[in-house]
């Protein structure tokens, strides 16, 4: 899924020349603790609730604002892994989108990316998660996917992180399409992979659930 097609319409921009009584009023009305502000097609940044109540700031107008995450923008073709890296670089939850000519088309909110993720087949569908323990010069998806693959399996999703205790080692997290993952995990085993932890979605499903609507309620504050 790419960028243009997680813009949320329902969040409008504010430009420099509003007042803040129009800030706030949006805010209050869509639940939002950020509004981005554009002018004439460019992106100028995003203004917050904080700003807003901010004792040192009494502005009349939200150009007069020390706006922030100008940078928080991505093209809208990028993929929405690319999205999430932006904002979590810019420390936002909103992240413009910008057409080939880089002009402001809208923005896509986390609450978007969240949303579009958990609708994704590779979380949606049932399956298992293993993390394994490897070492970083032995890493290779390819050998990881070729000893699933020979257990009638398929990896539907993988994420690598390093291993808090020892930066020579990798933690991979992959998700596989079936439930029952002995045999995969014995072949892990037997080819010199430790197998970190291994459940079942559908064993977690409402713990994984419940913690989606609480994620969703945060980001709605």
């Amino acid at each position: 899924m790419i960028a243009k097609e997680l813009i949320n319409y329902m969040i409008p921009p504010l430009k420099p020349t509003d007042d803040i009584g129009q800030a706030q009023l949006w805010m209050d009305e869509l639940r939002l603790s950020q509004l981005p502000v554009s002018d004439e097609g460019k992106f100028l940044g995003v203004i917050t609730e904080d700003m807003l109540f901010d004792s040192n700031f009494r502005f009349g107008d939200v150009g007069s604002y020390p706006l922030m995450a100008h940078d928080a923008k991505v093209n809208a073709f990028s993929h929405y892994y690319d999205v999430l890296k932006v904002a979590s670089a810019e420390d936002t939850k909103l992240v413009a989108v910008m057409d080939d000519l880089n002009q402001y088309m809208g923005v896509v909110s986390m609450e978007d990316i969240v949303e579009a993720f958990a609708k994704s087949s590779s979380v949606a569908n049932p399956g298992a998660i293993l993390t394994l323990k490897l070492n970083a010069v032995d890493y290779s998806l390819s050998e990881i996917s070729r000893l699933v693959e020979s257990n009638d399996a398929k990896i539907l999703t993988s994420y690598i992180s390093e291993f808090p205790e020892d930066p020579s080692k990798l933690l991979l997290t992959i998700k596989i399409n079936i439930e029952d993952v002995n045999r995969i995990v014995a072949s892990f085993g037997n080819h010199g992979f430790t197998v970190e932890s291994s459940f079942s979605t559908s064993e977690s499903s409402f713990d994984e659930q419940e913690r989606l609507d609480i994620f969703m309620k945060y980001l709605k504050i």
